[in-house]
């Protein structure tokens, strides 16, 4: 009987301490980040996951959020809409609160659905096209700019700075590119330029050589390219091949350093459009040394992704809860210290910050249009 009960009550501090794992483990908040992870775009879903972990370390080693540790859970979407629908059902099964993502905007527009059906808070660090908070529900933000002001900043450039060339617009066919070749059109129509061409190409492929031909026989001065860093920089490589000497510029799909690992030198003078390097913030400098002593170069959305997070977390602790209406009034009223700067979000869900400016390639990396 002795033995019996001895055991009983091992078995019941061996319960009881599972239980207490069980609930701490219940305690912790699952957030997401998701993009791009696999496939030819995953250079930017690598940077959004240094972003987000980096940002949770950051976080928990800080206290974490409302007294509880973040739980990251990282999601691949390949930039494919069906997929992101997928990874965003799976967000759910597991709990998360809250989604640091996605990248592309074709991903982010159908997953939005399913995080408004579920009461899940969703800030992209990187999608731009307009419809996403035009058409998101309450809890859809975003700390980048939108395609529309991005395509203000590029016609009005092009217009000024390029008179008299000949001006190719392409696109992608994606949300992203064709929504930002559509708005810079948009603008270069306002600014009393008429685009010699407006075409349309098939991502993944390797040989534009038929729509580089097109454009040396219309004798296109400069080349407007909607979408992503992997066609530009082979469009631009085919165009030199082939002695078409225009002038390339694109959007914040160039901030990368894969553009310059399939251009090389014939990257030099790129011209491409993106919000201020938060790099240069000094508010931001402890994170960025963060990041480089431990082998990231915070490009790109590397600091997007983790002001996504801060901004998220600042906006819980003001609001005593992760609830989803609480959060929507927390971030829909606040300011939130980041990375990126002092930011808030405007009735659309859009980041209250600075706009575009122009970025040029040389020697292999980016930097602020000097002229």
């Amino acid at each position: 009987m002795r033995k019996e009960i001895v055991w009983l009550a091992w078995l019941l501090a061996v319960l009881a301490v599972c239980a207490m794992g069980l609930t701490a483990a219940q305690a912790d908040i699952t957030i997401a980040t998701a993009g791009p992870m696999t496939g030819q775009y995953a250079s930017f879903g690598q940077q959004m996951k240094a972003g987000a972990e980096m940002a949770v370390k950051d976080i928990n080693d800080a206290g974490g959020v409302l007294g509880q540790q973040l739980q990251l859970e990282i999601g691949d979407d390949a930039c494919d809409p069906k997929q992101a629908v997928a990874v965003a059902n799976q967000m759910v099964n597991k709990g998360v609160v809250f989604m640091a993502g996605h990248f592309c905007s074709g991903s982010s527009i159908p997953a939005s659905a399913v995080y408004d059906e579920e009461g899940i808070v969703q800030i992209s660090p990187a999608s731009t096209n307009p419809k996403l908070t035009d058409e998101g529900g309450p809890g859809v933000y975003r700390v980048c700019g939108r395609d529309d002001q991005q395509g203000i900043v590029a016609g009005a450039y092009i217009a000024k700075n390029f008179s008299g060339k000949k001006v190719a617009v392409l696109h992608d066919k994606t949300a992203y590119g064709k929504g930002l070749a559509d708005e810079t059109n948009k603008q270069l129509d306002k600014n009393g330029v008429k685009a010699a061409m407006y075409e349309a190409y098939t991502a993944g492929e390797k040989d534009y050589s038929a729509l580089v031909s097109k454009m040396k026989a219309e004798d296109i001065g400069v080349i407007y390219i909607g979408g992503y860093h992997t066609e530009a920089g082979l469009i631009l490589r085919q165009a030199r091949e082939r002695g078409l000497n225009a002038q390339l510029i694109s959007g914040d799909a160039l901030v990368t350093a894969e553009y310059w690992q399939i251009t090389g030198d014939v990257g030099e003078g790129t011209l491409m459009t993106f919000s201020p390097d938060p790099r240069k913030n000094p508010d931001a400098a402890p994170v960025v040394k963060r990041f480089r002593d431990a082998g990231v170069e915070p490009e790109g959305y590397v600091l997007y992704t983790y002001a996504a997070i801060q901004a998220w977390a600042q906006a819980a602790e003001q609001a005593k809860s992760t609830d989803f209406d609480n959060m929507v009034k927390s971030l829909n009223t606040n300011k939130f210290n980041t990375v990126l700067g002092n930011i808030g979000f405007d009735g659309k869900g859009d980041v209250t910050a600075p706009g575009y400016v122009f970025y040029e390639w040389s020697n292999g990396s980016y930097d602020y249009v000097k002229k």
